[in-house]
């Protein structure tokens, strides 16, 4: 790994580089470390043809006294648990397996597989050749630190697929190893017949499951959407921020509203999975338009954040998610300042006597714009003064693609502070702790008008127009000025 800073003519610049860059050879080297003193947990999940039933074999590394579904409700769909060695049932108490004091090196249990698929509502209307169904209800395992990891392999029917978030085993087919995660969610699993492609992007390989229903899906246009938004997002810093992640795209009823894209959502347990529920009857050109695949993804350029700093990482994706739309020409410069200014205007006016930190605590109810606003007002300011301070060579695209390389996907929780404490070790001169410090335990909203203002933006009744001239207006395009590859390729897919 090579992690390069643009060199100031200052002496003590210099060395700040050269110790980063020592440090981070030195963290590396002790990963490498890490790496050989691994424990591997061996499993063997094998399912049936009609997906009915789910047998385990785990195979410990030492003898384990613990072992833990993450689902409270994951008693209620175990049939069977066995040692290995002596066939001895293992009785359960309070959804927790009792195993010997001394620990025990196997195991083999059994799930009701179809019944665990009808847990959660939101998958009752899959075709019944394909099923979602969580690890969080069926993967009874020891704790995952830094120094173990599970390592999975499927054994499955002819023609029977499965897709998890967790990494492939290279040269191992069907093999995964699941590692330490911020388990933010719950992690999907998806089984049986259904349609399953990777999509090349820059930097990446998108593992994107089409799950069926009785809707009709047009494969290809969905997929052709994937790999523009995703593409979107390697406008950043030129390539997407996570090399494999999992993509699962879940049809919905089309009487429902929302639009192409109703829902997604990021997960990141395991692994790191981007969920769609789509409307598979809406045009090409209304997924094209939709927001939401380049909201998400643009969410993979930062660490999990804990929940006291969402606003934080929902304002950097909302930022994005308008900045990367301009890029890519879905949006005109114009129309992308419209939507930045409006979506300030709304998380000013929201709960004006908190703070965003208060407003994140108290959950969405409390502050709905305001999380996911404050942290956008955050992401523009830095952004502009980072290219004001380096003459351009510096920018939230340079920082942040520094970021992915040295420290994503990540494996645990980070607070805000530590995120922005971070970024400032990136860059020449400090910019985002500044900003934390003044502005995220402050009641009100960070005042951004004299900045809009400067980068040539015009206000009247609402609507933002550009002054011809204006003391920023190289960095406002530098932001928002279209990438003409990209922009010439969406048109051509809206035309099919």
């Amino acid at each position: 790994m090579t992690m390069r800073k643009t060199i100031s003519t200052n002496s003590s610049n210099k060395s700040g580089n050269i110790g980063l860059a020592i440090a981070w050879l030195y963290l590396a080297s002790l990963q490498a470390h890490a790496d050989t003193q691994v424990e591997l947990h061996h499993y063997t999940i094998s399912v049936d043809y009609a997906l009915s039933r789910l047998w385990v074999e785990a195979r410990f590394a030492s003898p384990i006294d613990s072992i833990a579904a993450r689902s409270r409700d994951a008693g209620k769909y175990l049939l069977d648990v066995r040692s290995c060695d002596e066939d001895q049932t293992i009785r359960m108490r309070n959804r927790r397996m009792m195993l010997p004091a001394s620990g025990i090196r196997c195991i083999n249990y059994t799930v009701d597989l179809a019944r665990a698929a009808r847990h959660d509502k939101n998958y009752r209307d899959l075709d019944p050749g394909n099923i979602i169904v969580s690890p969080s209800i069926w993967l009874w395992r020891p704790e995952i630190t830094r120094r173990s990891e599970v390592r999975a392999r499927f054994r499955l029917p002819h023609d029977v697929l499965v897709s998890v978030p967790w990494k492939p085993v290279q040269d191992a087919p069907d093999t995964y190893r699941l590692s330490r995660s911020p388990e933010s969610s719950n992690a999907q699993v998806v089984f049986g017949n259904f349609d399953y492609e990777e999509v090349k992007v820059p930097g990446a390989t998108l593992r994107v499951s089409l799950v069926k229903n009785a809707s009709v899906t047009d494969k290809q246009a969905i997929l052709d959407w994937l790999r523009v938004t995703a593409t979107d997002v390697s406008l950043a810093y030129g390539r997407f921020p996570n090399p494999s992640p999992q993509v699962v795209v879940v049809p919905i009823a089309s009487n429902r509203d929302g639009g192409a894209v109703p829902f997604g959502r990021v997960i990141r347990d395991g692994g790191e999975t981007v969920q769609f529920f789509i409307n598979p009857e809406r045009p090409i050109v209304e997924f094209l338009d939709d927001w939401t695949a380049t909201h998400e993804f643009s969410h993979l350029m930062l660490p999990y954040l804990d929940k006291r700093h969402r606003w934080v990482s929902e304002g950097f994706a909302q930022y994005y998610q308008n900045v990367l739309l301009a890029r890519s020409g879905a949006y005109d410069e114009r129309y992308a300042w419209q939507k930045i200014y409006e979506g300030l205007e709304r998380g000013r006016k929201s709960r004006p006597e908190l703070s965003p930190n208060e407003a994140a605590e108290g959950g969405i109810r409390t502050g709905l714009m305001k999380v996911y606003w404050s942290g956008a007002a955050i992401a523009l300011m830095a952004d502009v003064r980072m290219r004001q301070q380096s003459g351009g060579s510096q920018s939230l695209d340079h920082v942040l693609g520094r970021l992915q390389q040295c420290c994503l996907p990540g494996d645990r929780v980070w607070s805000g502070t530590e995120f922005f404490e971070t970024l400032d070790s990136l860059i020449d001169e400090p910019v985002f702790m500044p900003l934390y410090r003044r502005y995220a335990d402050t009641a009100g909203f960070p005042d951004t008008a004299e900045l809009l203002t400067e980068l040539g933006l015009s206000i009247s009744d609402g609507e933002v127009s550009f002054r011809r001239k204006s003391a920023l207006a190289d960095i406002r395009t530098a932001i928002t000025g279209a990438n003409a590859e990209s922009a010439s390729h969406r048109p051509q897919l809206a035309a099919f």
